[in-house]
């Protein structure tokens, strides 16, 4: 294992172990410091809530206006994932399978679009004196498995934070072999390898100036392959008497699950991450509850992550008692961020297939019926069955006004069908 690092600035995660020195930040930073306003004030309120609240919760957004209706409907952090950016938001404009097969700047983009959403979101609420809602909830960005060495994490972590991202997870696959935490073929590094890119994203948001939120991910639970036995750190878990053909050392644990090797790489991760998440195979509190225990009599302080997976068939693993306070049994154990990582893909499919089959049978009828329910919805709280007021036009409407100096004759919304047919649920109400 590495040496602890010397004196940081003390206003940055003190809990957390660094490999390097003030010095080399100071030597790496520049001489002009670039303010990241997004990603300093998101990393400080996730910071604050994960402090505050019993635990947050998240769902995973693949728009920006996911986003916003994730905030809308009272959540206070959104998650990114990965996988789904992979699927149908990556910059190479595929529909690929989660495994690090999209340009590594797709991630960042998506971040930058979702803050790009709740910015306009914000301006439309001040706009309309609504001072209800909180609308920059912290991003917590999936990083993968860094996409390369320490060096690509480092700049991965630096486009995350110019993106605007609160929170950044990095996993310990190898980043060529990489894949979903519920998919087989799962290759671990050595664990020293993965300290040195949890150090380089670290060094990155100090070079940055942000106190960015960093997760470690272990796939150690079910993975079956590891890169290399160099590190004595990881004899205890290889079976040094069988490779594959890439060369890869097997783990002993075969096709079963681990949840000792999850928490010997968690208990290495601790002292160099803010959250340690640890992928499951199935909602398993008896496990959830060995892993805590033994990070928390080594690192009583540090905070842990739990996903919450669409991947787990709920019901035939849980009964319905058990899913209703599933949450709230894991927080007090620890697990303090906790989300639903492919949240998105899910309600997105499902409603436009249920939109769809009844449109195909029964046209307007069905599209009504969709309609009556945003109508009704707006009672708690949802305004995008105005969609023209939803992504804007009012505000721009002012814009114009603005810089007429209030003579515009072209503004959108005066005369528009929205506002002759519909309203909002305050107009309702009067």
């Amino acid at each position: 294992m590495t040496k602890r690092s010397k004196e940081m600035p003390a206003s940055y995660s003190p809990l957390v172990r660094r490999d390097y020195t003030a010095t080399d930040v100071s030597r790496l930073s520049g001489r002009v410091r670039i303010e990241h306003t997004l990603a300093r004030i998101g990393a400080e309120r996730l910071r604050a809530l994960l402090a505050e609240r019993p635990f947050v919760r998240a769902l995973g957004a693949m728009t920006g206006n996911q986003a916003v209706q994730q905030v809308k409907g009272g959540l206070e952090a959104i998650y990114l994932s990965g996988w789904q950016v992979a699927a149908d938001a990556n910059n190479a404009g595929q529909m690929y399978p989660d495994q690090s097969l999209y340009p590594s700047s797709s991630v960042p983009d998506v971040v930058r679009r979702i803050n790009n959403a709740l910015q306009r979101a914000d301006q439309i609420a001040r706009m309309e004196n609504d001072n209800s809602t909180h609308w920059f909830a912290p991003i917590m960005a999936d990083a993968e498995a860094g996409f390369g060495g320490p060096l690509n994490a480092f700049e991965l972590m630096k486009s995350m934070i110019e993106a605007g991202a609160a929170g950044v997870h990095f996993e310990d696959q190898l980043a060529s072999e990489k894949k979903c935490g519920h998919l087989g073929g799962k290759v671990l590094v050595p664990t020293q390898t993965f300290i040195r890119t949890l150090n380089a994203a670290r060094l990155a948001a100090d070079v940055c100036g942000v106190d960015t939120v960093i997760c470690a991910r272990t796939d150690a639970h079910s993975a079956t392959l590891i890169t290399s036995d160099i590190d004595d750190y990881d004899l205890a878990f290889i079976d040094r008497s069988s490779r594959t053909g890439e060369g890869f050392y097997r783990l002993k644990q075969g096709n079963h699950h681990s949840v000792e090797h999850a928490i010997a790489r968690g208990l290495a991760y601790a002292p160099y991450s803010d959250l340690v998440w640890w992928e499951t195979s199935e909602p398993d509190l008896g496990e959830a509850r060995e892993f805590a225990q033994e990070m928390h009599r080594q690192h009583p302080d540090r905070l842990l992550a739990y996903n919450c997976s669409p991947s787990f068939n709920w019901r035939s693993k849980l009964d319905a008692r058990t899913i209703e306070t599933f949450q709230e049994q894991i927080a007090a154990m620890g697990y303090r961020f906790q989300f639903v990582t492919l949240a998105g893909f899910h309600a997105l499919n499902l409603s436009m297939f249920d939109l769809a089959k009844g449109y195909s049978r029964r046209g307007m009828g069905a599209y009504s019926e969709m309609q009556e329910r945003e109508f009704a919805a707006q009672a708690s709280g949802f305004t995008a069955v105005r969609h023209q007021r939803e992504v804007g036009t009012g505000y721009f409407d002012a814009v114009a006004m603005a810089i007429s100096g209030g003579k515009s004759s072209t503004t959108a919304m005066a005369g528009s069908t929205e506002a002759e047919q519909f309203q909002s649920s305050r107009q309702a109400a009067e």
